[in-house]
Order: structure tokens, then C-alpha cells, then sequence
């Protein structure tokens, strides 16, 4: 391999593509060269390969002052091959983020704070949720002291008050503490430390740790951390309250390994403000296998403790989480912490919202329909959320839906617990053997008034004119309508009274709109013409965007640009300072012809007809997408 600006240094063989054109096969690669900086390689560099193919090396990216590295080598029958170029681009954009992450390292740091607040209320099981502890990235060659010197100013508690530990994650798939860093291990680098986490079963590409503090007295005054033998745990302690069904995290001991849950029955009592001599049953959190469930059901062990038995007997090391209530004598739901944690993790949590107000919580229950105060739970219908764009999905739940609740509230592989209602006027059953179509209903005008949307079910036989009549008795009007059918911001056809609404298309991306048939229609003359007028506007690549709400104009004979802005303006009622900057346009197949105040607008019209047309031709208003204004304008879809 060889380059007439410099000494090649190597192929990256991970980036090497092939794309097939045609008859014809392109290659392309990543490819690092070292450059004389004097000559001028601006003008493009080549690289030529033993085999005798030429290739052009672009995106010059300097890595050094002396070496610029050169991604996506292409030879000229690889030019038009977009597909190769945006992978190169895609594949050079992660090598760069894997150089990053090679460098530095995410250091979390989970607290006894961070337990108390996501216990009982984010999380039930295990401890904490590490991604959302305090966090920092730092190099990988920083001392480990220099963290300390971090988390003392972020959580107030002086370096020699700290002591932290590693996480692992056991063969039962938990994640707990595992064991406290040594006084020599604090002295290495974080890089090195993140390798030795490895070792014990960790994947992760950040370092976890639990900082231990201690603290007395009404100030919470940080003292240097005890000290511990061999002979003592670290046990974490968790709350229950059948009356509440509350489950929270309470705080930690040290125990002895030796010693008996009734030697510590008094302090527990103590640090959750019961009596010294209250009984208390104790069970211990052993897993909660997620991955289990959903081949063979619901998997939570927790079994209780023996309290007579030393905890080295019951298997107790260090991580290992204890829960704890009051013995009752009162027959509750959930009466012991088993139980309620099977209901925790069998239990489906339900955010309900009304699909004309998605965006606000109504209420979490399970029993809707009394919710609702609806006597007939067959008129209510549910709608999935999308989870990628927030918002109800297009169309309802069907009825004879036989998927469980799970499936219900999963959208592709992403669980989200919210779930859109609507109370009909039709019980579902009934509805099956109708269609429902969304109706915009704009009134006389589609400038200020705001759309209303309409629900029209009707039986699938029925046809235009039945959704027509019933949108007159809704809006009460005897004004003659229309329904049209929108696409991406124009007309894409205006139906007929006697087409049956079963063949309408109805997807998320088709706008149905009823509207007044203006007065100046009904009017025409036989010269007369009715044009499509649509807002648009340019971005940098010139590309036509439409947007906003499309119209019907009539256009008279000889008229001129000045008197159509007239009527336009009026019809819009756009300010006089803004309809200035607009511009009007004659757009066929996406070639505008920018038309000027003395021009007749007729006349490019009138070499096509638009019943002929799948793209018919329009008069364009370009101007700025102004949120605020387009949607007093009722622009918007």
C-alpha cells in the first residue's frame, strides 16, 4: 500500500465494507495515513493498494499535529453508494466513542440517602437503581484518593469518614455489596480497581461502589468509619407495614457472624421507634429472578429467620438485605413481607388517561368503569402509548383482544404502565360490525377557529354522506359540507357523498376534514378555476416542506397576484407586517417558479388538469414556521 502524500500505516480491517452497484463492486475502509503537513491535501489524497485499485480518501479528521487520520476510503465506483458512505459515517462515530469510554470511566456512588429515598418507591427488591446515584466520569489513571476528594465535597463527609465498598452481582442474579476497599487498594488507580471489580462477576463498564458513613448526635456529625473483623457482616435492613403496604429501607448493622437475630431484635426496634420488647418476625430477601418469570412464573424468595440461629448457620454474609415487621394478630390482604413482595412483583400498575387529554395522569386503579361512573363497562375503549413518541398509538385496543394485561401496556420490548380511555356512545361489541373515523370539523373558515374533532361511528356500509349528515347534527348546521382527505400537509382528495366510509383510509398519516364549501365555490363561473393553495417553506437544501392546513381557492380569470394576496390575507387574517415577508409561488413536482405582484396566477394553471394529476400543481405561501401564529391560524395538523 503505498500514497503519493504519505506513509500509509494501515488498513482498519473492522471498517472494510463492500457495496454492490449494478454490475460493479465497491470496496471501502477506514484508513490512517501519515501526512507531510507542508504539501497542500486539500485538493483529495489517493492511496493505492498492491492489487492495483485506486481509492480516494476523504473526511480528513487531525488526530495529531503531524498525522491526519482519513475515514471512508471509497474508489470511484463506490460514489453513488449512499448507504456505504452513512455506515463508514456510523462506524467511525462509535470507534471515536470507544476511544472516549477506553479513557475514562463512570464512577457511581450509591448512599444510605439514595436507599431511603428509591426503597418502596422506585425499587422494591435489591437496594438501589445506580443509575440514578450521583455519578462522574474520570480518567482511568486518576488515584482513587482524588475520588474520595470528589465525594467529600459532593456529600459533605470528610475522607477519612469514608469507606466504601464494591458491588457484585451474585449467581441469583442480585446485586449487593460485596466487600470494603482495602487501605492499598485505595491507593492504586481507578483503572486498576475497575479491572479487579471485574474479576468477581461485574461487566460493567462503570465502577459502583457503596460509601459507608457514620454518624452521631442531632448534627449528624461524620465519624471515622468502625472498625471490623472477620467475624462481622454488613446487613441491610428493610420495614414492612401490612397496614400501610409500605416497604422501606430502615438503615444497616454490623452483626457478628456468630450471633443470634435476637440479639439485635432490641436495636431494630429501637432505630424504627417501636417498644424495646415488641415482637418482630424477620425474613430474609434472597432473590427476585426476573428472568425466571417469564418462563416459569413469578420467583421471589424470601424465607423467614430462624432467630435463634446464628446467622453464620442462616447463610447471612455481607450485602445481604433483612425485612422486618411487627407480629400481628389482624388478618390482612398482604400479611407478611412474602406475600406483599409476590404482590409487588405479580401486581401491573396502571396509569389511566382520558385520549382527549393525554398528557394528564386521571387516576392509577384497577376497577375503570367505577372510576368512571360508567354502568356499562363495554362503551369503554382502551389505546396502547407509544412509548418512542409519547402519545396514544393511532388505533384503539380491539375488542376481542385475547393478549393479557402485560401485553396490553408493552410497546416492542419497552414496559410504560400507561394506558388512554375513551367512554363511547356504543358499547364495543356493537362497535365491532362499525367504523369510526376522527373528523376535523373547521367550520366556515380554517383560519381562527380551533378544529373540533369528531368520532363519527357509523355501520361500514354506510357512506360519506351519512358521516356528513352526522357531523351537521353534532355541530347543528344546515350549511352544505365537504370531507376531505389530507396528506402531509396537502389535499389528497376530496370524497365523493356516495363512497362508502368501509375503503376510506384512516392511518395516522391521513387527516380527515369536514369544512364549509365557501360561497365563492358554489359561485363559479365557467372560467373560473379552483386551485390548491399550501404553506411550504426551504431549508437549506432548497427541498420544498409543506406544512400547516392546505385550502381551496378560486382564482378568477385575468386576475392578477396583487388581487389574489388580497383575498388571501383577508381569508388568513395575517398581520400586514407579517404577510410582507411572504412569498407565492407556483410549485409543480416540487419546482417552484416564484410568481411576482403583476402576474396572472391562471396562466401556469392552466397547462394541466388536476383531475389528471396524482400531484396536482398549487399556489405556495412560503414563509416561517411560526408555532403561536399557525396554530391561531388553525394550521396545524
Amino acid at each position: 500500500m503505498s500514497s503519493m502524500f504519505g506513509i500509509p500505516i494501515g488498513v482498519d480491517v473492522h471498517t472494510r465494507h463492500i457495496c454492490k452497484i449494478g454490475s460493479h463492486t465497491a470496496e471501502y475502509a477506514r484508513v490512517l495515513v501519515d501526512v507531510d503537513t507542508t504539501r497542500d491535501v486539500v485538493g483529495g489524497i489517493s492511496v493505492s493498494f498492491p492489487n492495483g485499485n485506486g481509492y480516494l480518501l476523504s473526511d480528513l479528521r487531525i488526530e495529531y499535529p503531524s498525522r491526519c487520520s482519513f475515514s471512508k476510503a471509497f474508489d470511484h465506483t463506490d460514489r453513488n453508494c449512499v448507504g456505504a458512505k452513512d455506515k463508514a459515517n456510523k462506524l467511525n462515530e462509535m470507534h471515536l466513542k470507544k476511544e472516549q469510554q477506553d479513557t475514562t470511566i463512570k464512577v457511581a456512588v450509591a448512599h444510605d440517602r439514595d436507599l431511603v429515598e428509591q426503597i418502596g418507591k422506585d425499587i422494591y427488591f435489591d437496594l438501589v437503581d445506580h443509575n440514578k446515584v450521583w455519578s462522574f466520569c474520570v480518567e482511568k489513571q486518576m488515584p482513587f484518593n482524588k475520588v474520595k476528594e470528589e465525594v467529600a465535597r459532593a456529600f459533605g463527609v470528610p475522607v477519612e469518614c469514608q469507606r466504601f465498598w464494591t458491588w457484585a452481582k451474585r449467581q441469583n442474579h442480585t446485586y449487593r455489596p460485596y466487600r470494603p476497599l482495602t487501605r492499598l487498594e485505595e491507593t492504586k488507580s481507578v483503572g486498576e480497581l475497575r479491572v479487579a471489580y471485574n474479576k468477581i462477576g461485574n461487566a460493567e463498564a462503570e465502577l459502583n461502589l457503596f460509601l459507608e458513613t457514620t454518624v452521631i448526635g442531632p448534627d449528624s456529625h461524620p465519624l471515622p468509619p468502625p472498625h471490623i473483623s472477620k467475624e462481622d457482616i454488613l446487613v441491610f435492613f428493610k420495614l414492612y407495614d401490612p397496614d400501610k403496604l409500605q416497604l422501606r429501607y430502615v438503615g444497616r448493622l454490623f452483626v457478628r457472624s456468630s450471633g443470634t437475630p435476637t440479639e439485635i431484635i432490641s436495636k431494630l426496634n429501637e432505630i424504627v421507634g417501636f417498644s424495646p420488647h415488641e415482637e418482630i418476625e424477620l425474613y430474609e430477601e434472597i432473590k427476585f429472578d426476573k428472568y425466571q418469570e417469564l418462563e416459569f412464573g413469578s420467583c421471589v424468595m424470601c424465607e423467614r429467620l430462624d432467630k435463634r440461629s446464628s446467622f453464620r448457620s442462616s447463610q447471612i454474609r455481607d450485602g445481604d438485605i433483612i425485612c422486618f415487621q411487627k407480629l400481628s394478630q389482624i388478618e390482612y390482604k398482604y400479611a407478611d413481607v412474602p406475600s406483599f413482595l409476590e404482590y409487588v412483583k405479580n401486581r401491573q400498575v396502571v396509569c389511566f388517561r382520558s385520549l382527549d387529554r393525554p398528557n394528564e395522569d386521571a387516576f392509577i386503579l384497577e376497577l375503570v368503569a367505577e372510576q368512571l361512573d360508567v354502568a356499562d363497562p363495554s362503551k369503554i375503549r382502551f389505546t396502547r402509548h407509544n412509548y418512542y413518541f409519547k402519545k396514544p398509538e393511532s388505533n384503539p385496543i380491539q375488542y376481542r383482544f385475547e393478549g393479557h394485561l402485560p401485553v396490553m401496556l408493552r410497546h416492542y420490548i419497552q414496559d410504560y404502565g400507561i394506558m388512554y380511555y375513551e367512554v363511547l356512545n356504543t358499547s364495543l361489541p356493537e362497535l365491532q360490525h362499525m367504523k369510526t373515523l376522527k373528523v376535523a370539523f373547521y367550520g366556515a373558515t380554517t383560519t381562527k377557529e380551533e378544529p373540533a374533532i369528531h368520532n363519527i361511528s357509523l355501520p361500514k356500509q354506510s357512506t360519506v354522506g351519512d358521516v356528513l349528515t352526522e357531523i351537521k347534527k353534532t355541530v347543528k348546521t344546515d350549511a352544505e359540507l365537504r370531507l376531505l382527505q389530507l396528506r402531509s400537509h396537502m389535499i389528497y382528495k376530496v370524497l365523493t357523498p356516495a363512497a362508502t366510509i368501509e375503503g376510506i383510509d384512516d392511518k395516522y398519516w391521513t387527516l380527515l376534514r369536514a369544512e364549509k364549501i365557501p360561497e365563492e365555490e358554489k359561485g363559479m363561473g365557467t372560467r373560473d378555476r379552483r386551485i390548491h393553495v399550501y404553506h411550504f417553506t426551504r431549508e437549506a437544501d432548497q427541498e420544498v416542506r409543506n406544512f400547516g392546513q392546505p385550502f381551496f381557492l378560486v382564482i378568477r380569470v385575468n386576475e392578477t397576484l396583487a388581487a389574489v394576496k388580497v383575498r388571501i390575507q383577508h381569508k388568513l387574517q395575517v398581520p400586514d407586517d407579517e404577510f410582507s415577508k411572504w412569498k407565492f409561488a407556483f410549485v409543480y413536482l416540487l419546482n417552484v417558479k416564484y410568481l411576482q405582484d403583476s402576474d396572472i396566477v391562471s396562466h401556469p394553471f392552466q397547462r394541466t388538469r388536476d383531475s389528471d394529476l396524482l400531484l396536482p400543481p398549487y399556489l405556495g405561501l412560503e414563509h416561517t414556521r411560526n408555532t403561536n401564529r399557525l396554530q391561531q391560524l388553525g394550521c396545524l395538523n
